[in-house]
């Protein structure tokens, strides 16, 4: 079965790219041409250069778009650090969580069609989840379970307020009934959602932010409407109309060369290949496709996508979205009361900044998300820029976005 759909991906992308002419590359600028200083730039890779030369990462790629043009694209450092091997532009990454804006992006493909109505419960398209209980304690203390306030609805998983966990996290009974039936195991996306099915929520639907399984049980949805699996909806829809050439579920064998390996801290100190993740193998078919998490690209292809979203749903001359579809998915969306954080809001797919950051690190507007091997993205639609900082270390680094994006937004505010 995976064999079969894996050739059926194939076979759409060979037809598409016989009748289509790769998509002319993004343009590439000096920083000063974009209002960008190239020596505050250069004090930002200094810094990245001096994390792969302390061996906190094996290898970094950093870039910023600003304008439409690439002022800035290097890589440092190895991707397999025992063969010598460098890691390179065009290195394919584990690009996990980074993954959910591109599955909430299919997702309004099909809301634009008609296809999937935002305020309409999720069992509309998945039957075998009406009934969803959500999970309380009883005047002992004890686990029990009461109905809904109200369904969960598609706009609810693309914001996380769905009332799903993701039971890797946390250790409440409800995350510990997601591991003990393997909800994350390599199954089907309808088996994942029936099982799902059988585990109650951990939030009532709507009243809080809590980051889940919500964009994977989005992709099902996106299956159930499209009549496609997700691979090859987001093959026909997505990546080949903006020629993201390298990105999917699984690497096919004459690329894997090109795959980087992830690390984590040593049992001595520096690093060593980590395998946290480990049922992620992503060297061949899968049965799991995870929107959530499930995807491997490279910075050329990932910066096309995010270009596409700050030029409000258009690369050269292929539209994806409507620029009304952009404007709503980049607002925050979440109830009143509800936050990610401080000064942090969530869209339909990714967080998004409602309040200045005193780090100077964000910008009011901007919005992004990460993956669980340190890859990293912003949008800043006042700046016109795009931000890309990525490694592949876990568990994920804080600290490198913490650390580079305010050198980034530094080299906009003067040029030496």
């Amino acid at each position: 079965m995976r064999l079969k759909r894996a050739w059926v991906v194939w076979a759409v992308v060979t037809w598409l790219a016989a009748s289509t002419l790769w998509a002319a590359e993004i343009p590439s600028a000096r920083p000063e041409e974009v209002g960008l200083s190239s020596a505050r730039l250069a004090e930002m890779q200094a810094v990245a250069r001096k994390m792969v030369d302390e061996r906190e990462v094996a290898g970094i790629i950093t870039l910023v778009a600003r304008k439409g043009k690439v002022c800035h694209f290097e890589a440092y450092g190895s991707r397999d650090l025992a063969a010598g091997k460098p890691i390179q532009r065009d290195t394919i990454l584990r690009f996990y969580s980074m993954s959910k804006p591109v599955t909430s992006v299919a997702a309004m493909i099909l809301h634009e069609q008609g296809k999937v109505l935002l305020d309409e419960p999720v069992e509309l398209y998945i039957p075998e989840l009406r009934g969803w209980k959500v999970h309380a304690e009883d005047a002992q203390g004890e686990p029990t379970t009461v109905e809904p306030g109200r369904k969960v609805t598609v706009r609810d998983l693309l914001r996380h307020t769905s009332g799903l966990t993701y039971g890797i996290f946390g250790d409440t009974p409800v995350d510990r009934m997601y591991r003990e039936k393997e909800v994350l195991s390599d199954i089907e996306l309808k088996e994942m959602v029936k099982r799902l099915g059988e585990i109650p929520l951990l939030h009532q639907p709507g009243t809080t932010w809590h980051y889940s399984v919500s964009t994977d049980v989005l992709g099902h949805v996106i299956e159930r409407a499209s009549g496609q699996t997700l691979d090859v909806f987001f093959a026909q829809n997505i990546f080949k109309p903006l020629d993201m050439r390298d990105t999917g579920f699984y690497i096919p064998k004459d690329k894997h060369e090109r795959f980087a390996v992830c690390y984590g801290p040593g049992s001595n100190g520096g690093l060593e290949p980590t395998n946290e993740l480990g049922s992620y193998a992503f060297l061949e078919p899968r049965a799991f496709l995870s929107g959530g998490g499930g995807l491997v690209s490279t910075a050329r292809d990932y910066l096309r996508f995010c270009q596409m979203l700050l030029n409000k749903g258009r690369l050269d001359d292929v539209r994806i979205l409507r620029p009304e579809t952009v404007e709503m998915m980049t607002r925050d969306q979440l109830p009143p009361g509800v936050s990610v954080g401080e000064g942090v809001g969530f869209g339909l797919g990714f967080s998004v900044r409602l309040k200045p950051d005193p780090s100077g690190g964000t910008r009011v507007g901007e919005y992004g998300w990460s993956g669980a091997a340190s890859t990293f993205f912003a949008i800043s639609p006042d700046d016109e820029s795009i931000v890309m900082l990525l490694t592949q270390y876990m568990p994920y680094s804080e600290k490198i976005p913490a650390t580079l994006k305010p050198l980034v937004y530094a080299a906009f505010n003067g040029q030496n």
